[in-house]
């Protein structure tokens, strides 16, 4: 007789597009992949999370460097998730204008359980006007960037994950995968959360303190006179 209790996987849609920053992606991803609610029995059970790749066509993407990546879905077929990630990088100075992402991921957020913006990927989420009045973060060096275009959004500079509730986003790059962390600590515990950071052998964040400090300097007002350069 088979007693296992089969458990509802988290849905996680991980948005792409071209030239989009390997890692922003990749980290989340990896982490998600990664967790076992077991660990002792780790090749035996598959992740909580069910991850999907989710792009504007069901074509190839060649993300920054030129690894080709092709999406589970594209806008027209993609399942109700419960999660959906939004990656940054050199893309994302395109997309930011691009109505149709816009759009969809201003009507997917109305269904999510979380939504979880990447380094610059937190631009398209102010740009589709999901952290107004919300503290929020991104790549050190487009903190100025942010302020500038949003000025409702409380801009954090010295956070490397910042938990705003149901919007949650993180710094640039590697950051991505901290955040993942603390989804996975959310959603599963701490227990769950430290096992898929030491099977990755990367050391799980113990507190949000920022990474890289160099450069920064304290908050000022800024006119919003223009879009800055960003990485």
């Amino acid at each position: 007789m088979n007693n296992s209790i089969t458990v509802r996987r988290t849905l996680v849609g991980i948005l792409i597009f071209d030239q989009v920053e390997v890692l922003d992606f990749a980290g989340p991803f990896e982490v998600f992949a990664t967790t076992r609610l077991d660990e002792s029995r780790r090749a035996e059970t598959e992740s909580p999370f069910d991850i999907r790749l989710i792009a504007e066509h069901k074509r190839p993407i060649t993300t920054t460097g030129g690894m080709m990546v092709l999406p589970h879905h594209d806008f027209t077929d993609c399942p109700e998730l419960d999660i959906l990630v939004v990656p940054g990088g050199k893309g994302a100075r395109r997309e930011i204008n691009n109505s149709v992402l816009m759009n969809w991921i201003r009507e997917r957020s109305d269904g999510l359980s979380l939504l979880a913006g990447v380094c610059t990927g937190a631009m398209l989420l102010g740009k589709a006007g999901l952290l107004d009045g919300l503290r929020a973060t991104t790549h050190w060096r487009s903190l100025d960037w942010m302020r500038d275009s949003f000025p409702e959004v409380m801009v954090v500079e010295d956070e490397f994950v910042v938990d705003a509730g149901s919007v949650i986003t993180s710094a640039g790059i590697s950051a991505g995968i901290d955040m993942a962390l603390q989804l996975v600590l959310r959603y599963h515990g701490q227990d769950v959360a430290r096992a898929a950071a030491r099977y990755m052998e990367y050391p799980f964040p113990e507190n949000s303190r920022r990474r890289v400090l160099e450069g920064l300097k304290p908050p000022t007002q800024h006119a919003s006179n223009g879009e800055r350069r960003v990485n």
